[in-house]
């Protein structure tokens, strides 16, 4: 699948069937997740058929319902922008696959949740997976002049890249990132003090380099 495709598709799901994932499907996010690991210095990991973290055993618990996968997106402190990079690699990597996805900041049991951190190492979040019981619904996005300084005549691969970043989850789908582009160049920043925000950094940018096209050679 194009992954333009996949981005398009994956919206958030909070409602699972009762069915595990597939063996060939985890075999292979399995991969994304080591190389992933490999590449950023991330220690992300995949946990299935585990029903505590989410209460699945609980109808509508933070209203999420029959959750029993997830993502522990962790690594090593201050490393924002990359957990939330990385995690949309992986992320989307799973949405290839058929499988839907929900990134969760609180609405789960921290206690109950699994995963492993080592010394210097944080969990930033968790990523519900499963086979949703709808596909999800599109977010309202805001305008191109609302998150960039796009104009008439810009070049198709920076309009495309922001189209894909404007298709990226965000904590309470705020959006509050901003592109700037100077010639081949584009700077990305987000705005406020929230905890995630430089987790949608990297979240947006990674849509960024696929919708453009251009890699993260783009970046100042």
């Amino acid at each position: 699948m194009d992954m333009m495709e996949v981005i398009r598709s994956r919206h958030s799901v909070r409602r699972f069937k009762d069915e595990p994932l597939e063996s060939g499907a985890v075999s292979l996010l399995k991969s994304e997740i080591d190389a992933c690991n490999k590449e950023s210095g991330l220690h992300i990991q995949l946990i299935t058929d585990e029903p505590e973290a989410f209460q699945a055993g609980r109808t509508g618990y933070g209203q999420f319902k029959g959750c029993r996968n997830y993502l522990v997106v962790a690594g090593p402190r201050g490393r924002d922008e990359d957990a939330g990079y990385y995690g949309e690699r992986v992320v989307l990597k799973a949405q290839e696959l058929g499988i839907n996805s929900c990134w969760v900041a609180l609405t789960y049991k921290k206690s109950k949740a699994q995963g492993e951190t080592s010394e210097g190492e944080k969990r930033y979040l968790v990523v519900a997976l499963g086979y949703g019981e709808t596909s999800g619904s599109p977010h309202r996005s805001k305008s191109l002049s609302a998150v960039s300084d796009y104009k008439a005549g810009d070049p198709q691969w920076y309009r495309d890249g922001l189209e894909a970043a404007l298709l990226a989850p965000t904590a309470v789908n705020q959006q509050r990132f901003y592109f700037s582009r100077d010639g081949e160049k584009v700077t990305a920043k987000v705005s406020g003090l929230g905890f995630y925000t430089k987790i949608d950094l990297g979240i947006v940018k990674y849509h960024f380099e696929i919708g453009s096209g251009r890699g993260n050679e783009v970046w100042v």
